[in-house]
């Protein structure tokens, strides 16, 4: 198990990303091409939400992060060039929300992301 891919991408950069006040950073990690496919419960995973591109991924990705929300990275694992990670998220009001992704790096960026998210009702 590895913590490093051999692109430099690695979870101290991915954590820093997550874990930021606003989108830019975690942004700058996508490939220009990226594609996240998104499933939770209004995109079930016959219909996944998929975003096609970072301007895409930065109209979800700013809105995410104009929340007042707490984001944590808990766990990654980095092998070669994919990645997975957990992060959980807080509002203020002490809704959770879950979501695991499995991302493929591509020259040190990330170029596909599987994420799924549930949240507490």
């Amino acid at each position: 198990m590895g913590t490093t891919a051999p692109t430099g991408f690695d979870a101290d950069t991915l954590r820093r990303a997550v874990e930021g006040e606003n989108a830019t950073v975690l942004l700058s990690l996508y490939a220009d091409d990226a594609q996240i496919r998104l499933v939770n419960k209004d995109a079930q995973p016959s219909r996944p939400k998929v975003l096609h591109g970072r301007n895409e991924i930065a109209e979800v990705l700013n809105d995410v992060y104009s929340r007042d929300l707490k984001h944590r990275m808990e766990q990654c694992v980095i092998e070669g060039d994919h990645a997975a990670y957990s992060e959980s998220c807080e509002y203020p009001d002490g809704l959770r929300v879950l979501s695991e992704s499995m991302i493929t790096l591509r020259d040190g960026k990330i170029s596909e992301q599987i994420m799924i998210e549930a949240w507490d009702d």
